[in-house]
């Protein structure tokens, strides 16, 4: 089998397709060939049930990384089985936990032989893909291959997650790399949480702090998670939400808090023109208009001057606050401008050198 990587969390949107960004960035620096997939697709276009049986599949995750990279179709893997509520309830039924016969077509691609290296990305955690017989766990032991984790780090309690994972992983697990950390933690971790990983055979590859960037949302997808109606400024709806504000003091106070934040979503009633008005002066990428009644025109005509979408929802502040938070760090990195930081966050924080030559020595 050509040299090939699983790159898993034990967590979604913990920051494996950055680090595979990076990785793969590097490798073909090196003038080293890639290819890249993911065994159990997540996010795929819609297709019929006939086309699904007969049609490779490729992931659209797989798709926007091959594209960033410049890979070709056939350095694109497809995946064993696309996971859905219709599929899952077929398997369940019919008590069917065995990948099929896509598994081992998926296994000939591996081993066709390659200088470089073949990159997989694993579900959201160690044991999403259970049922498809495609799980993290199992398909290191079915393939007999390395497994690296990203981990979001929040303090040691996060330990826990690594060492079950290094646990059931055994042999197979290479080692981590912690994403997600507060920058003022780096040195700390550095000098003292990596040396105490290492004593408990965890050796970790790479801190790569928290980025409000990789974060973000764009203005659209927050729209189409809030069934929004987009008053104006339609075409900028690619503008990137990096922080969330609540429109509900006064004006002399908001403007002291705008002023403090960047690149916001600002959520306000839609009877407050004088908030909504000094938001427009801020770094607001949208705004969000809640409750009874209309934007004034004085207020539609500032947005349009300054290109600041404008969206009505029918939700009351809360619910709308709540759809918002949770859209935060839970997106797929399908933007360029994430995939360019990316790159630079993987490359200046992770010692890939050093977890290339882990590799070339893992049994």
């Amino acid at each position: 089998m050509a040299k090939t990587l699983m790159i898993g969390s034990c967590e979604p949107f913990s920051g494996k397709s950055a680090l595979v960004l990076g990785m793969a960035r590097k490798c073909i620096a090196s003038q080293k060939k890639v290819r890249f997939g993911k065994p159990l697709a997540t996010t795929v276009e819609l297709f019929s049930e006939s086309e699904s049986r007969n049609s490779k599949i490729i992931d659209e995750d797989v798709r926007f990384i091959g594209k960033t990279l410049g890979l070709s179709a056939k350095d694109l893997i497809p995946s064993v089985d696309y996971i859905s509520s219709e599929s899952s309830e077929s398997r369940l039924i019919d008590s069917n936990l065995q990948p099929g016969i896509r598994f081992e077509e998926f296994k000939e691609t591996l081993l066709d032989p390659i200088d470089g290296i073949n990159i997989l990305e694993g579900a959201g955690s160690l044991h999403e893909g259970l049922l498809y017989g495609l799980s993290l766990v199992e398909l290191v032991k079915r393939l007999d291959i390395p497994a690296l984790l990203v981990h979001t780090w929040q303090d040691s309690r996060s330990v826990d997650d690594l060492l079950a994972a290094k646990q059931e992983l055994e042999e197979h697990f290479v080692g981590v790399v912690l994403n997600g950390v507060d920058p003022s933690e780096i040195n700390n971790i550095q000098t003292k949480v990596v040396p105490a990983l290492g004593a408990l055979g965890i050796e970790v590859f790479g801190i790569m702090p928290r980025s409000p960037l990789l974060r973000s949302v764009t203005v659209e997808e927050l729209a189409s998670r809030l069934e929004a109606r987009v008053i104006c400024c339609s075409d900028k709806l690619e503008l990137m939400v990096e922080t969330l504000s609540i429109g509900a003091m006064s004006v002399n106070s908001a403007m002291e808090f705008f002023r403090r934040r960047r690149n916001m979503a600002v959520v306000t009633g839609a009877d407050r023109t004088d908030l909504q008005l000094a938001a427009l002066e801020a770094s607001t990428q949208c705004l969000i208009l809640t409750g009874a009644g209309e934007p004034l025109p004085q207020l539609v005509n500032r947005a349009e001057e300054l290109e600041v979408p404008l969206l009505r929802v029918d939700r009351d502040t809360l619910s709308t606050v709540e759809v918002i938070e949770n859209a935060f760090g839970h997106v797929r990195l399908h933007e360029s401008v994430k995939a360019t930081y990316a790159f630079r966050l993987v490359e200046e924080h992770c010692d890939l050198t050093r977890l290339f030559s882990r590799l070339e020595t893992h049994s």
